[in-house]
């Protein structure tokens, strides 16, 4: 499993450090060495071959190959580096086939545009995915734009085809989400 903190640093914990079914659970601080005042942005499974779009709450992401975030030691590895105030706010799995990154702010202002723009980085700050005048950046998702945006909704997954109104270049603000986003600003 790989941990993605909102400092900026990656930590792995082996499946079998992983406390069993029964019991009261164990911190993820035992497991791996999370500063105090930080929290987990993101968690998922190593898949070997993978990628991951990280971005801060500042708006500036790249890619990474997840090869690049495993961690030997308890200490994790430094991959996101952030400015004065910034969080790591997601590690989004850049899916088989995806042509699009979708970037929300909090401020609910959604842009579309070309995977291609975000280049592929070892360690960094990145580039400007999305600007943001007030709030940050929310949430990131890949996606193949012949088959619409999806996100997750109460009612269940909502696809969304008609993109164009929100299709830009990277660093642009966006324009306000389609009616029927979440209000968490969140693609689920």
């Amino acid at each position: 499993m790989v941990i993605l903190a909102t400092n900026g640093r990656f930590y792995t914990v082996g499946g079998d450090r992983l406390p069993g079914g029964r019991g009261h659970g164990e911190p993820l601080r035992l497991m791996v060495d999370l500063p105090e005042g930080h929290d987990v942005a993101d968690m998922f499974v190593h898949r070997p071959g993978a990628r991951r779009l990280v971005a801060s709450d500042a708006g500036r992401g790249f890619q990474v190959d997840e090869a690049d975030v495993i961690a030997q030691t308890r200490g994790g590895r430094q991959v996101l580096n952030l400015g004065s105030g910034e969080e790591a706010v997601a590690a989004a799995m850049v899916e088989e086939g995806a042509d699009t990154v979708a970037a929300i702010g909090q401020n609910g202002r959604l842009l579309l545009f070309p995977l291609a723009e975000v280049p592929v980085m070892a360690r960094g700050r990145g580039v400007i995915l999305q600007r943001h005048a007030k709030g940050g950046l929310a949430d990131i998702k890949t996606f193949v734009a012949a088959d619409g945006l999806t996100w997750r909704t109460g009612r269940g997954v909502t696809t969304f085809t008609d993109l164009a109104d929100w299709q830009g270049r990277r660093a642009q603000a966006g324009r306000k989400a389609p009616r029927g986003f979440p209000r968490n600003n969140r693609f689920g």
